[in-house]
């Protein structure tokens, strides 16, 4: 197998912090490979190793079949990065920023190219302080493809936008990865994951907890609908009554809410009522949805993603 990325037992430490704890992962080549995980879960520090902004304390590190420590020259010139925040000069235009990073390699793609793609043709003789946050966003990816890069890292590239350009940022990823170059992208959005990965990877406390693709992660669960509740008064179902309810395969616990992962929601629903009823307790919260990654991620962790 033809592998972008491959680590095996990654750490990395700040005096008492560890922020990745032994981390293994496998991306290859020609996918979009997504990192799932709360804040300070180590996606970004695993990022920043991988695109060799960072140094591991222990761990095997290769990217594109090669290593920082003797290939950097290389590496650089085959990968593209796009950061959680990036901060380009306010007074240059949209195209002298994309020509700016152009320079920096010896091949890559013409700036009209890379501005098409991005849809900047009609800003680029815009001011970068005159861009919107979405339009900035875009510009930010650009220069990283402005390459024509082997491997894109994005590291949470669309927080924050609007759902117009956050789908406008989803075109240009699938527009990269449909000419078999390969995708690392962290995000808080399971919705992107869902849209965009082949694969994913659940990461939390600076582990791999579960990698596959967002089908089998979400089939792993059991039940491809959830029932989300939290009672009022003080009144305490039990986990065991509540898996003893038709259709259920999980409880889950997080943010003061019960999740239940349920297969035929028109069986368990009434009797999950009937329950209520007979312990005379009232819902502060009952919904229901279609089982997604981060009833996944609270399903192994008992957390939330975006905690």
């Amino acid at each position: 197998m033809d592998l972008a990325i491959r680590c095996r037992g990654l750490v990395k430490k700040y005096d008492d912090v560890t922020a990745v704890d032994g981390l293994d992962l496998e991306v290859r080549s020609g996918e979009c490979f997504g990192l799932l995980g709360p804040n300070g879960a180590g996606k970004t520090t695993t990022c920043e190793i991988l695109e060799g902004l960072n140094v591991p304390t222990a761990g095997e590190v290769e990217v594109l079949g090669m290593r920082w420590a003797s290939d950097e020259t290389a590496l650089r010139e085959r990968i593209g990065v796009s950061l959680q925040e990036t901060h380009l000069p306010d007074k240059l235009t949209v195209e002298e920023v994309t020509l700016l990073f152009r320079s920096f390699f010896s091949r890559g793609r013409e700036v009209d190219e890379v501005l098409d793609l991005v849809g900047l043709r009609e800003k680029r003789r815009s001011w970068v302080e005159k861009l919107s946050g979405g339009q900035k966003q875009r510009l930010a990816v650009a220069c990283a493809l402005v390459s024509d890069p082997d491997l894109l890292f994005l590291d949470e590239p669309t927080t924050g936008l609007d759902p117009q350009s956050r789908r406008q940022l989803w075109d240009v990823v699938q527009g990269f990865k449909a000419r078999s170059k390969t995708v690392l992208l962290t995000t808080h959005y399971m919705d992107e994951a869902e849209r965009l990965c082949d694969r994913v990877a659940v990461v939390d406390h600076g582990k791999v907890i579960a990698v596959g693709t967002p089908t089998e992660l979400i089939a792993s669960l059991g039940g491809q609908q959830v029932i989300e509740l939290a009672l009022e008064n003080g009144v305490i179902v039990g986990d065991a009554e509540l898996r003893a309810l038709p259709g259920v395969h999980r409880v889950a616990h997080a943010a003061g809410a019960i999740s239940l992962a349920v297969e035929k929601l028109h069986e368990t629903l009434p009797a999950l009522l009937a329950l209520a009823q007979a312990r005379r307790a009232t819902f502060a919260r009952l919904s229901t949805h279609q089982a997604t990654l981060e009833d996944v991620f609270v399903d192994l962790t008992g957390r939330q993603l975006r905690e």
